[in-house]
């Protein structure tokens, strides 16, 4: 999951110009995110808190067969060559680089531990590398939801990935999971921005 993301992201800072973002402050409804750039790698914490119970919030996250109908940078998604509760997801997704929009392609083993633990590496795409864990707590009526792990791109994608750009996507993506739980808790279908890829961006 964990996603992106991923997810979900590019100007390079030196060592000694370390680029840390965090978003506001957060409220109720929203995502909170810190990315902290760290040599060729990207850290990335998020977390949300949802109204819906840890199995509703669960359900979603781990749709990886419907993972396009419900994060919008998100084009197409399988779960293949399951063996329990670890299996592999095939995606297509694409990301924003000031006026191009550029195609990418992951697969990724995706490891459960229902309903506690998302654990997803990178097999082979357009990263070097990719490694993130989704964690899901019960807190009264709310559910916590947090995500962390780190990314390194490709010499080509670090020319057009910016510390920015990776907080405002990742907040993004995590919205979308948000809503779609409550979505699907309140019997509603997705928007039709999100089936058309043509959602507007969080800006903050």
């Amino acid at each position: 999951m964990h996603h992106l993301s991923i997810n979900r992201r590019l100007i390079i800072p030196t060592a000694a110009a370390l680029a840390i973002a965090f978003a506001m402050p957060a409220t109720a409804q929203d995502v909170t995110v810190q990315v902290q750039k760290n040599g060729d790698a990207f850290e990335v914490r998020a977390e949300f808190r949802v109204p819906a119970t840890v199995t509703e919030s669960w359900e979603v996250l781990t749709d990886y067969d419907n993972m396009e109908k419900i994060v919008s940078n998100v084009d197409a998604s399988r779960i293949q060559n399951r063996n329990g509760n670890t299996f592999e997801v095939a995606q297509k997704s694409h990301v924003k680089a000031g006026l191009l929009s550029v195609s990418l392609d992951s697969v990724r083993q995706v490891t459960l531990t229902p309903p506690k633990e998302i654990k997803s590496t990178l097999l082979k795409g357009n990263l070097k590398s990719s490694d993130f864990t989704t964690r899901v707590f019960e807190e009264g009526t709310q559910t916590r939801v947090t995500a962390e792990g780190t990314f390194v791109p490709t010499a080509l994608g670090a020319a057009t990935i910016s510390v920015d750009s990776v907080v405002n996507s990742t907040r993004q993506q995590y919205k979308e999971l948000r809503d779609e739980i409550l979505r699907r808790k309140n019997g509603q279908p997705p928007p039709p921005c999100i089936l058309a890829k043509n959602c507007q961006q969080s800006s903050g």
